[in-house]
């Protein structure tokens, strides 16, 4: 009893300002209950702004929509992919590699007139055609090329021409 008497003397003896620190306690209080409350607001404004979608739709909704989209999206991806692949498979067979020779292939004869070409695919497959052009007369030969290589006498021309396709 005599720490119970001593404190409540103490108190009293210094009320005023007992109640100043109170006062202060309890302000410091609400200032932190207001900022609770403002952020809280804030939290709660967003949480409704995320709920609605676009058309008042809620999250939900909105998600099963996108999910939905992404599944017809990855179907198309899939069609383009086969698409694609198909191309690629036409594609190796199309002209890919090409390579010009012109040259003199007589010494009457100036301006490079004369000329061996190679047009080939991605197997080098395709043709060897060469022009050579005289004064009096020219002459066009075509040797078919498969895998880069052609059962027909090649010149050097037409050699070069079909090395150099090769390389592209």
């Amino acid at each position: 009893m005599d720490y119970v008497a001593q404190l409540s003397s103490l108190v009293m003896n210094n009320l005023q300002y007992v109640l100043l620190g109170m006062t202060i306690m309890i302000l410091l209080a609400l200032v932190v209950f207001v900022s609770i409350n403002m952020k809280l607001a804030k939290m709660n404004k967003r949480y409704r702004t995320m709920m609605q979608g676009m058309d008042g739709q809620n999250l939900e909704t909105l998600l099963l929509s996108h999910i939905e989209d992404v599944k017809q999206v990855v179907h198309k991806v899939d069609d383009l992919s086969v698409v694609c692949r198909r191309l690629e498979g036409i594609s190796k067979e199309c002209i890919q590699k090409v390579a010009l020779v012109r040259f003199n292939a007589f010494e009457d004869v100036g301006s490079d007139l004369s000329f061996a070409i190679a047009i080939l695919d991605s197997h080098n497959n395709g043709i060897v055609i060469s022009s050579i052009y005289g004064r009096n007369e020219f002459r066009t030969y075509a040797k078919p090329v498969v895998s880069g290589d052609s059962s027909y006498l090649l010149t050097e021309e037409e050699k070069q021409a079909l090395t150099q396709a090769m390389k592209k």
